[in-house]
């Protein structure tokens, strides 16, 4: 049976849909991932992610159900990138806060972004509160954990590998190798960040606004060079079993006894 939720009919969903039911939805972007990696990287993993997880956890018992994925995000440090699609934190956040009230029109309540983007975290964190307090959702938050390169599997990417490095390229590697030109990878690791060691991208003590051009013309953070399809695939049973497995969580969650 699809647990595809866009693909019952509204009655159904009325009938059907529960307060223990969880509502998932996938968020990626449509941006710049260099030469080598399509524009819809980000929406790919992540709607391949929620697909699988939410088949593996209504498998397992849990009332999972699958939205459309949100592809045009906040992806603004890829502004400057000619096919980045992208909206404004003020738009994207009203986005969310409209799905959450069309959510909150059915009986299900609880709702889980999944996500593949990093520009998202900050609005979706923002979000889950505002949904919580205005339409009363149980809201979640998880995101596709993409590990840099260190040097055994790949690329050694000094725990710098954000974007279009060895994982996301081996992700897609994985998922949709037609869409990947390894020929034109190129390794852009900000080796100069090593010197501020307090100061980086997620997982630092500090961290700090940027531009994907910031650190070269090419907009990748990262060593795609020897990317593979095998270590994608286990990233990808990785990151399903991981949300699968929080589905589960959410199922039972309760925040107050």
């Amino acid at each position: 049976m699809s647990r595809r939720l866009d693909e019952r009919s509204g009655p159904w969903v009325a009938e059907h849909l529960t307060a223990d039911s969880v509502v998932v939805v996938p968020t990626g972007a449509i941006e710049h991932h260099g030469p080598h990696l399509p524009l819809a990287t980000d929406r790919i993993m992540a709607e391949e992610v929620a697909a699988a997880a939410v088949d593996r956890a209504a498998a397992a018992g849990v009332d999972a159900w699958l939205l459309p994925s949100l592809a045009y995000t906040k992806s603004d440090e890829h502004a400057w990138a000619p096919g980045t699609m992208w909206l404004s934190a003020e738009t994207f956040h009203a986005t969310l806060v409209d799905l959450g009230r069309a959510i909150a029109a059915t009986p299900a309540r609880r709702v889980v972004f999944l996500n593949g983007h990093g520009g998202n975290v900050a609005p979706l964190g923002v979000a889950l509160r505002e949904l919580r307090r205005r339409f009363g959702l149980q809201t979640f938050f998880t995101g596709i954990r993409v590990p840099p390169g260190d040097g055994d599997e790949g690329g050694d990417e000094l725990g710098m590998g954000i974007h279009g490095g060895h994982g996301e390229t081996s992700l897609l590697l994985h998922l949709r190798p037609e869409l990947v030109d390894l020929s034109s990878a190129e390794r852009a690791v900000p080796e100069h960040l090593l010197d501020t060691p307090m100061i980086g991208f997620a997982g630092t003590p500090v961290t700090f606004g940027w531009l994907s051009d910031d650190f070269g013309s090419g907009g990748v953070i990262g060593d795609p060079t020897r990317a593979n399809a095998a270590h994608g695939a286990a990233l990808f049973e990785s990151a399903v079993d991981q949300a699968a497995r929080a589905l589960g969580e959410v199922a039972r969650f309760r925040a107050a006894q």
